[in-house]
């Protein structure tokens, strides 16, 4: 419980489901813990108060799990890696794999629990071959299932998502009419241990290291300018460039080797990709993929789906083929397939063609 809304509606519904739950924060992330001092923590006082508070409402136990180890390991070391080599990274999809689903649920299975709950919008369903399936929310514009792909066959048995076939306005509507004082909390935007979004500025702080400044280029190596370190660049990123142009400029590459940072406009080449190919892969709907599969794709979590021709290389990597141009996909980014509502599987950007 995150201290949020969507989390406290869901432990309602499972007390209402089962007679009982038990309320848990993960406790991430603490300033002091990484030796940053200029930044709110995540896992703030506020937010345990307000998850607390709702347990109490509900006259179930709350408690706070202290995870930060893992967190700092599995997600804040990954995140700072991706960008240093000059990929964009994914912390929600790691956070999901490593804690949520991972250490948080292995805590639960420890203190004798059979079932986790989020308060994540997907819905999880179970076919007639006993196969556990992954599928869009209902509210299409809340639907959370592209962080969600990397779940298996053994972690969906035992986790529920009570809000999948609910509507966000529903949502906070029976929070605030079971007295809930977070009902109309706003969501959290931001990636939650860069609480205002500059990642350039936490990864310099956390690293104590510099990161130089270097030659913006064109696709053909001409000099455009100067960044100011490769940190503060992400495949596709239009603002904050500060070069001078006749048409608008965005980053297609970024080469830390040569501390480049690749420039192009919106009819250029450069800015666009047929395919990508994906490693870490992880499938829910099916054990292997038919060979030259179709599916509509997704390389970034707002990104509208794609068509695309998916051929899957050996058990670990997978070669899709877009059936039109996608404009920066980003390596370190996830790349997830759906078949109509239902998600076939994912994985990580490892190269772009």
């Amino acid at each position: 419980m995150s201290g949020g809304v969507d989390s406290s509606v869901s432990a309602f519904l499972m007390r209402e489901k089962y007679g009982t739950c038990r309320g848990a924060t993960m406790l991430l992330f603490l300033n002091e813990a990484l030796g940053i001092s200029s930044r709110h923590p995540c896992c703030s006082r506020e937010n345990i108060l307000d998850a607390r508070a709702v347990c109490e409402v509900l006259g179930i136990r709350h408690e706070v799990i202290d995870l930060m180890a893992g967190f700092e390991r599995e997600v804040i070391r990954k995140f700072v890696e991706v960008y240093e080599s000059g990929g964009t990274p994914n912390p929600c999809i790691d956070c999901n794999k490593f804690m949520k689903f991972g250490a948080f649920l292995d805590h639960a299975k420890n203190s004798g629990l059979e079932r986790i709950a989020t308060g994540h919008y997907a819905r999880i369903e179970h076919d007639a071959s006993g196969r556990y399936l992954l599928r869009k929310a209902v509210d299409t514009s809340r639907d959370q299932s592209y962080v969600l792909y990397m779940m298996t066959q053994e972690v969906l048995s035992c986790v529920e998502f009570p809000l999948g076939g609910m509507m966000k306005a529903d949502v906070r509507d029976m929070a605030g009419s079971l007295g809930f004082t977070n009902a109309r909390k706003h969501d959290s935007q931001d990636i939650c241990f860069v609480p205002d979004g500059d990642y350039a500025s936490f990864i310099a702080e956390y690293t104590g290291k510099s990161y130089p400044p270097g030659d913006f280029v064109d696709v053909s190596g001409n000099v455009l300018g100067r960044h100011k370190g490769i940190i503060h660049y992400t495949a596709g990123q239009r603002r904050g460039l500060g070069v001078a142009a006749k048409s608008r400029l965005y980053v297609s590459a970024i080469d830390p080797a040569m501390n480049t940072v690749v420039l192009a406009s919106e009819g250029e080449a450069g800015l666009y990709a047929r395919g990508v190919v994906a490693r870490d892969v992880n499938l829910i709907a099916y054990d292997e993929l038919p060979g030259n599969f179709r599916a509509g794709v997704k390389t970034r979590y707002r990104q509208k789906e794609i068509a695309a021709t998916v051929n899957q290389s050996g058990s670990d990597e997978l070669v899709i083929e877009f059936g039109e141009a996608v404009r920066s996909p980003a390596v370190g980014q996830a790349v997830v397939m759906y078949d109509g509502d239902y998600v076939v599987g994912g994985g990580t950007i490892s190269g772009v063609f």
